[in-house]
C-alpha cells in the first residue's frame, strides 16, 4: 500500500537521503517503498534541537534516516543518561524509545521521540509555574507529589529555599 503525501506549496521532506521541494503548487504523491520519509514539519535540525529532549529526537531522527543505530549509538545513550538523571520520571518514555529502535520500528521510535518532548516541556513549565509536585500526565507516577514535590528536583532533594 503507498503512503499518500499532500505537499504545500515550496514544502519539503526527506525521502531516504534526498530531501524534495515541492514547487508552486499544492501536490498530491504516492509513495511505495521502504525508504525513510519525514515531512519538514517532523524535521529538526542542530540549530533547532535546543532542548535535551530535542537533542535525543535528533539523535532518534538521524538513526531513522540512516536506519542504522551504530554511528550514533554513543551520543543516543550519552543524551539518554544525562537526561534520565534529571528526569527520571522519563523512564517509561525512554524506555519505550530504546525498544522500538531495538525493534527496528524506528518511525515510531520517532514519534515516541516526539511525546518526550512534549513532556519535557511539560516538566519546564510546571517548574517555571511553582506548582508542587508532579504533571498530571507523567509517565509511571500518580498525581501524588514525590520526594522533594518539585519536579524540577526529581532527585529527591528538597527545593531551595527561594525565601529571602
Amino acid at each position: 500500500m503507498a503512503l499518500k503525501i499532500e505537499l504545500k506549496p515550496g514544502e519539503r521532506f526527506i525521502l531516504g537521503s534526498s530531501v524534495i521541494t515541492n514547487g508552486d503548487h499544492r501536490t498530491r504523491l504516492f509513495i511505495s517503498g521502504d525508504a525513510p520519509i519525514l515531512r519538514e514539519k517532523d524535521i529538526l535540525t542542530k540549530e533547532t534541537a535546543d532542548t535535551p529532549a530535542k537533542r535525543i529526537y535528533l539523535v532518534v531522527q538521524l538513526i531513522y534516516l540512516d536506519q542504522d543505530s551504530r554511528p550514533h549509538q554513543d551520543l543516543y545513550f550519552d543524551l539518554v543518561d544525562d537526561f534520565l538523571k534529571a528526569a527520571p520520571s522519563s523512564f517509561p518514555l525512554i524506555d519505550t524509545i530504546n525498544n522500538k529502535i531495538l525493534t527496528g520500528s524506528l518511525y515510531h521510535a520517532l514519534k515516541d521521540a516526539k511525546m518526550l518532548i512534549d513532556y519535557e516541556q511539560e516538566l519546564i513549565g510546571h517548574a517555571q509555574s511553582g506548582g508542587n509536585g508532579l504533571p498530571k500526565n507523567e509517565p509511571g507516577r500518580s498525581q501524588s507529589p514525590g520526594p522533594g514535590g518539585n519536579p524540577a528536583d526529581e532527585s529527591g532533594g528538597s527545593a531551595p529555599d527561594t525565601k529571602g
